[in-house]
């Protein structure tokens, strides 16, 4: 096995990290650990090797000067002490000790079980994107693109660029929410004009609020999507159904580590300190707020980890406003009760077991449903259908236990 060490380790290279490793550089030496081929994460997943925004060119730019270590294609799946993390590399295992850590494990989507959900060409709308950006074909295709979430928008906006023919955009929350949320981007102004530039592109694509996808039809691959709007049902021909409903912050990590959670985020004081000594959390884990959140935080981390208190502390009133942002938008995009209702009894909601809403009705916790159907315990380890059984039965995620990603037999 491999081993490195480093004084600080940031797991993670999307946004939060990368601001959490430039400003932990100044005073200590930090190695950044990702699963992808390329530093960004999904907000800046590189396409053809360049990056659309020229912030993010900016600071990915500065890690890869050479004083920062960055290991990539590495997935950390287990702890093998206090201070030693162990990721799975194409070469085999590699075994990190670390003075401190700071955790940027980011979010995933959320998708919630309708009939057809599982039929080829149903995608998450963040895949999708993400799909497009490494190469799949989407120019000519007609796509929905559905569920809740600024992502909708931005995923409408490239795909359209891509020369797809986005048929509409399906959100499911209110207009009047929308419009709450509109106003209180006043005191963002570069949100406002994003948003706007990003609508004025998709003019001539209707944007459907109070409206969501109630099934996926077709035999071999998706031909159709029926969708419902204030008592209305309708069909909508397409290709392609690129559906999420928010974030889920991935938390795995944090607690096999024995951090702290709260309500489904990694608990973390001023200093973006975890309950445990010498453990930060940054970005989406602590909370879904944006990319501006993402990066101060990241900040503050990184600093307050190299020592630099009082930088750290300057910037808390930005991170504040970023905050207050974050909690705006999930107010605006929270889940409606009749989204409870799209899955029927054959509606399979765990993919990796294939086990149905109907056989999911019988149980009444995580755990029973695990022991009694398996559910949760295929390769994906839970993370899609343990977000939609919290969603529609209320019930808490299970245990974390390593390997929190699947792993070769070998390096297990």
């Amino acid at each position: 096995m491999a081993r490195l060490s480093t004084e600080i380790l940031i797991v993670g290279g999307g946004p939060a990290g990368l601001s959490a490793a430039l400003s932990a550089a100044a005073g200590a030496a930090v190695t950044i650990i990702d699963d992808n081929a390329t530093l960004g994460g999904q907000i800046w997943r590189a396409e053809l090797g360049k990056t659309g925004s020229p912030a993010a060119k900016q600071i990915i730019d500065a890690v890869d000067s050479g004083e920062i270590a960055v290991v990539n294609s590495a997935q950390v799946f287990a702890s093998s002490g206090d201070r030693t993390l162990i990721a799975q590399t194409p070469k085999g295992c590699t075994e990190i000790e670390f003075q401190k850590l700071i955790i940027a494990t980011g979010a995933r989507e959320r998708f919630l079980p309708f009939p057809g959900w599982t039929l080829p060409n149903v995608f998450g709308a963040g895949g999708l994107q993400a799909l497009a950006k490494g190469g799949l074909p989407v120019k000519g295709k007609r796509i929905v693109v559905s569920g809740t979430g600024p992502l909708l928008i931005a995923v409408a906006e490239y795909l359209k660029a891509k020369g797809a023919k986005v048929a509409a955009v399906v959100e499911q929350t209110s207009a009047a929410k929308l419009r709450r949320f509109g106003i209180g981007l006043w005191s963002a102004p570069s949100k406002l004009v994003q948003a706007a530039v990003l609508k004025a592109r998709l003019l001539d694509v209707p944007y459907l609020t109070d409206c969501w996808v109630t099934a996926a039809n077709g035999v071999d691959r998706l031909a159709s999507v029926t969708l419902s709007r204030r008592g209305r049902t309708w069909d909508v021909e397409c290709d392609m159904l690129a559906c999420g409903f928010h974030l889920v912050p991935n938390t795995e990590l944090a607690a096999l580590l024995g951090c702290g959670i709260s309500n489904g985020l990694v608990s973390v004081d001023e200093f973006q300190r975890s309950s445990l000594e010498d453990i930060y959390c940054v970005g989406e884990p602590t909370g879904i707020a944006g990319l501006e959140s993402s990066l101060v935080e990241g900040s503050i981390a990184g600093c307050a980890a190299s020592g630099d208190i009082d930088k750290a502390r300057r910037q808390f009133a930005k991170r504040d406003r970023a905050r207050r942002f974050g909690d705006g938008l999930n107010n605006a995009f929270a889940l409606r009760d009749e989204l409870k209702t799209l899955a029927d009894l054959n509606t399979i909601v765990c993919r990796c077991e294939d086990v149905s809403y109907g056989t999911l009705t019988e149980f009444r916790n995580t755990a029973d449903a695990k022991l009694q159907t398996r559910c949760g315990m295929g390769a994906c380890q839970g993370r899609i259908c343990g977000a939609a059984n919290e969603f529609l039965f209320g019930w808490r995620p299970g245990t974390v236990r390593p390997p929190i990603f699947p792993v070769k037999m070998e390096n297990l």
